[in-house]
Formats: structure tokens, C-alpha cells, sequence
């Protein structure tokens, strides 16, 4: 996308929400429905990308291009799905002022702000303007050749992997940090993380959660084949670069799962942060810690009085997402059945 210039919003003028809807449910589709007809009501406008909008079937809604201009003047980007669709919104959020806030109808849903239940308040909170604004760091990653050509560049707000092109094969790198080598090995791949990431593929691979007003980045080696692997924190004004020797296996790079690039042979990537933050909305009052409870389903009441009471279980199933849509078993207790997946 090319970028766009910035407009502020002003409560003076106009007031404009985009919806980034998963249309793949109906159940999705419903609740997008019926939360467009109450900012309307409200005399919000509300924007509807072009590629959804007839699944939507909104009156009188604006119909606007998914590209760099579609969150332009935009108060809000408002988000139903799971985490897939917040990334997805966050690549047209990106390029204005535009906050995103999402509410979450996959599965854990770190990035959303909302469960399902509390829809009616937070489109409240929108009439009314009572929400706040966090800036998230965002990275940005450019692909050089093996001349030192910068040949092609993408950003991630949860992280950019270096990956094998080759599954077959162990992709050798050498990591450097601020133009200093640090260390080499073979490995699947590497990860740099932002905090927002830190809870998503960099956590399955072994990575610290890093809460997400920490200014840090994250380097998490993928199943490296060496003594000295573990994940690192890095300062945010570092830069951070994967070599790829000219000799050794090709290596790609994803940004979020949803954009990739190919390196060159003998090429390299640099990794910094983004000159652009993500700003996401926030409503309710919950902490960082308080969703890593309820979307983990934490033991909070301590070692052994939790052996006692069925550690994870200890918020109402209507506050711990990996709950939400569970059945009732025959001995009365509830099911394990979770959400859904939303990989839109």
C-alpha cells in the first residue's frame, strides 16, 4: 500500500467508523449488522470495505476501497473477528489516525478489546467518545541483497519471521545486533517480536510475554541448533539483522502471517522499529494481566488452595474466552469446548 497522509479526527466534524468484519459467520455478520445500525442511530457514518460490503448488506452505509485511503478521517476502525481480522484491519488503520478496537469472535483474541457480551458498551463508550488510546510499537523490515540493495520491505505489528524456504533443510544465519555480530546457527527460523506479539507466534516458539507498554523487541530463535538460543530483549532503538550465508539454504520472510518476502542468496534482513505506532482503542478497565488470566485461564488464588478448586477456572466462564460456547456435561460440569477459528 502506498502511504497516505494523516488526518486527525475532530468531534467538530463529521464522525466515521469502519467495520472490518469476518463475513465466513453468520453470527458475525448479525452482530456487525446490528451494532452498524446503532452507530448510525447514533449519527456515526459507517464505512464498510468494498469486498464486504455485500455479505454485510448495510443501507446506507459508505462503501470504500480496502486499500491505503479506506480508514482516511476515520475515527475508529471497529473490528469483529479474532486476531487474523485485527491484523488484517491493522494494515488499513496503519496509513491514518485511525484507532482500531476490535471485538473478539475467534478464539483467545489478545488483540481484541471486547468479548461478544460486552458489545453494547463499548459501542456506548463510541457515541460518547470515553475510551482511550494506546500506541502500540510497530517494526518495520527491509530485505537486502548481498551487494547491501535494499530489494524490499514490509512491517508487522505482532512480528516478521525469517524462515527456511526449504523445510527440508536448516536454514544457517548469522544474528547481529546494531551492526555487531552476536551469534550463529542453524534453525527453522528466527522471530522479531513486538510486545503486542509476544503473546502470539513468539510465545509459542518459547518467548517471554512482554507487557505491551514495555518499548522493547523480542529475537526468538525458532528449534536453533545451538547452546546460546534464547529468546532476547532487545532495546526498541536497536536494529536487528539475520545474514543468510550466500551458500547456504534460502530463507523467506513473513510479516503477521500475511505478507511475504523472498531473500536473496547472500542476503540479509534489518529490523527496526517502525516510525508509525498502531493505535488501539480500550474501553474496559481490565489490565494486560487481567486478560493474560482469562484468555490463559490462569490459577489466581494460589498453589494450594487452587489444587483444591480445578486450577484455570476461577473466572466466570463468561470472563475466560477459552470457555465461551462450552456444554454442559452429564456430571454437571462444563465442557471444554472453546471458540472459533478466524484465520480472515
Amino acid at each position: 500500500m502506498t502511504e497516505a497522509s494523516p488526518t486527525v479526527w475532530a468531534p467538530s466534524g463529521g464522525r466515521h467508523v469502519l467495520l472490518a468484519v469476518h463475513t465466513g459467520r453468520q453470527d458475525i455478520v448479525e452482530l456487525a449488522c446490528s451494532s452498524a445500525a446503532r452507530l448510525a442511530r447514533a449519527g456515526i457514518t459507517v464505512r464498510l470495505l468494498e469486498d464486504e460490503a455485500t455479505a454485510l448488506g448495510i443501507e446506507g452505509a459508505q462503501v470504500v476501497p480496502a486499500d491505503a485511503q479506506a480508514a482516511r478521517g476515520a475515527e475508529i476502525v471497529m473490528v469483529f473477528g479474532g486476531d487474523g481480522t485485527f491484523l488484517r484491519a491493522a494494515e488499513l488503520a496503519r496509513y491514518s489516525n485511525a484507532a482500531l478496537m476490535g471485538v473478539n469472535l475467534g478464539r483467545v483474541g489478545f488483540l481484541a478489546e471486547t468479548e461478544p457480551e460486552a458489545v453494547e458498551e463499548t459501542l456506548t463508550a463510541i457515541e460518547r467518545c470515553e475510551y482511550s488510546v494506546e500506541k502500540r510499537l510497530a517494526i518495520e523490515v527491509d530485505v537486502l541483497d548481498a551487494t547491501g540493495a535494499v530489494v524490499g520491505g514490509t512491517w508487522a505489528l505482532n512480528e516478521a519471521s525469517v524462515e527456511k524456504s526449504e523445510r527440508s533443510r536448516v536454514l544457517d544465519l548469522v544474528v547481529a545486533i546494531d551492526g555487531r555480530p552476536l551469534t550463529s546457527f542453524g534453525c527453522d527460523g528466527v522471530l522479531f517480536a513486538t510486545p503486542t506479539g509476544s503473546t502470539a507466534y513468539a510465545f509459542s516458539a518459547g518467548g517471554p510475554v512482554v507487557w505491551p507498554d514495555v518499548e522493547a523487541m523480542l529475537v526468538v530463535p525458532s528449534n536453533a541448533h545451538a547452546l546460546f538460543s534464547r529468546p532476547l530483549v532487545t532495546s526498541p532503538d536497536s536494529v536487528l539483522t539475520v545474514a543468510i550465508p550466500a551458500d547456504g539454504n534460502r530463507a523467506r520472510v513473513s510479516a503477521d502471517g500475511r505478507r511475504m518476502l523472498e531473500v536473496p542468496e547472500g542476503g540479509r534482513v534489518d529490523v527496526r522499529r517502525a516510525a508509525r505506532p498502531v493505535r488501539i482503542a480500550r474501553v474496559h478497565a481490565a489490565t494486560f494481566g487481567d486478560r493474560l488470566v482469562a484468555k490463559f485461564g490462569l490459577p489466581v488464588r494460589g498453589f494450594r488452595d487452587a489444587r483444591r478448586h480445578d486450577p484455570g477456572r476461577e473466572l466466570s466462564p463468561a470472563r475466560n474466552v477459552l470457555t465461551r460456547g462450552h456444554v454442559g456435561g452429564d456430571d454437571g460440569e462444563e465442557g471444554r469446548g472453546g471458540g472459533t477459528d478466524d484465520d480472515a
